[in-house]
C-alpha cells in the first residue's frame, strides 16, 4: 500500500502532478485536510474490501495551521501501520510564481484585500514548511513547462524499483540559475568549452562530434573518474539513510555541451551497476 503526498507552492504544478498520477493508476484526491489523512487511509488503503493499493493526496496551505504542524506525526503513524508514504514537494522561485498568477489571472488562495500576492507567496512558504521538511523529492518547476513536468514525474515513478534509491543526473546552465531541488551540484565550467569551436557550436553534449572533442581532453576524463568515485562512495550512505530520491545537478555556462556530456556519462556509468537511474537536460528540454 502506497500513499503519495503532493504538496507545494500554489502555481508550481501540483494539479498537473495529480493528473499525471491519476493517469498512472493512483486514486487521487486534492485538497484533503491533513487531519483526515488517517481516516482516509483506513477507509481506502487499509480496508481489505478496497481495491485501491496506491493513492495520491494533494495538500496545500488552505489547511488549518495546526493541522499542518501535525503533519510529521500523522505520516509517522501511517508508516507504523504499514503504509509506504512518499512526499513530493513542488516549488518555483517567487518571480516565476508571480508571473504565472499574472498570466493566468488566477487568485492565490491566501490573498485578500489586506494581503497582496507577493506576501501571500511568502506566507504560504512558511505554512508549508512542515511538509517541505519531510519531502522525499523536491521538484523545482521554474524552468519546467507542463509537458516536462509530466515527463519528469512519469520517469521517476514508472522506472522505480522498490527498495532502491532513484538517481537523476540533470544538466543545466548557470546563466539560467542553479536548480534548487538538487542534492549535489557540480560545476564543470573549468573544462574545455566546445562552444568556442565554431563547428561544434550547433551540437549538444549528446552528439558524437562534441563527445569526441571532450573525450580527447585529459581534464574531462579525470573529472569524470573522480565524480564517479565520489558518488560510488557516498550514494550507499544516503541509501542506507532510507533516501528514496537523489538529484545530481551538473552545470556549465549554457547547459548545452559540457554539462550535458558529463550528465550522460555519469548516468551511463551508474546504469551499469544500478537500477533507477535517469538523466534530464534542463536547457535542452
Amino acid at each position: 500500500m502506497k500513499l503519495l503526498i503532493v504538496s507545494g507552492m500554489s502555481g508550481s504544478g501540483k494539479s498537473v502532478a495529480l493528473n499525471v498520477l491519476e493517469d498512472l493508476g493512483y486514486y487521487c484526491l486534492d485538497n484533503l485536510p491533513v487531519s483526515l489523512l488517517p481516516a482516509f487511509s483506513e477507509r481506502v488503503l487499509l480496508n481489505h474490501q478496497s481495491r485501491v493499493n496506491k493513492a495520491a493526496i494533494g495538500i496545500d496551505a488552505r489547511n488549518l495551521t495546526g493541522d499542518l504542524d501535525s503533519f510529521p506525526k500523522i505520516i509517522s503513524d501511517l508508516q507504523e501501520k504499514g503504509i509506504e508514504c512518499e512526499i513530493f514537494f513542488l516549488t518555483a522561485d517567487e518571480d516565476t510564481l508571480l508571473k504565472r498568477f499574472s498570466e493566468t489571472r488566477r487568485r492565490h488562495p491566501l490573498t485578500s484585500e489586506s494581503i497582496p500576492l507577493a506576501d501571500a507567496i511568502k506566507r504560504e512558504g512558511v505554512l508549508l514548511e512542515p511538509i517541505a521538511a519531510k519531502a522525499d523529492l523536491r521538484i523545482e518547476t521554474s524552468h519546467t513547462n507542463v509537458h516536462q513536468l509530466r515527463d519528469l514525474i512519469v520517469t521517476r515513478l514508472e522506472d522505480a524499483h522498490p527498495g532502491t534509491m532513484s538517481i537523476l543526473f540533470e544538466s543545466f546552465g548557470f546563466k539560467n540559475g542553479v536548480p534548487s531541488d538538487a542534492d549535489f551540484v557540480f560545476d564543470v565550467r573549468c573544462l574545455p568549452n566546445p562552444h568556442w569551436q565554431p563547428a561544434l557550436r550547433p551540437y549538444s553534449g549528446r552528439d558524437e562530434p562534441v563527445i569526441e572533442f571532450l573525450e580527447a581532453e585529459p581534464l574531462v576524463n579525470q573529472m569524470s573518474e573522480q565524480l564517479c568515485g565520489f558518488m560510488n562512495t557516498w550514494i550507499p550512505h544516503f541509501e542506507a539513510d532510507n533516501r528514496s530520491y537523489m538529484t545530481v545537478a551538473i552545470g556549465c555556462t549554457g547547459g548545452q555541451h559540457r554539462s550535458v556530456y558529463m550528465a550522460e556519462r555519469l548516468a551511463a556509468h551508474f546504469r551499469r551497476i544500478r537500477v533507477n537511474v535517469q538523466v534530464r537536460h534542463r536547457e535542452l528540454s
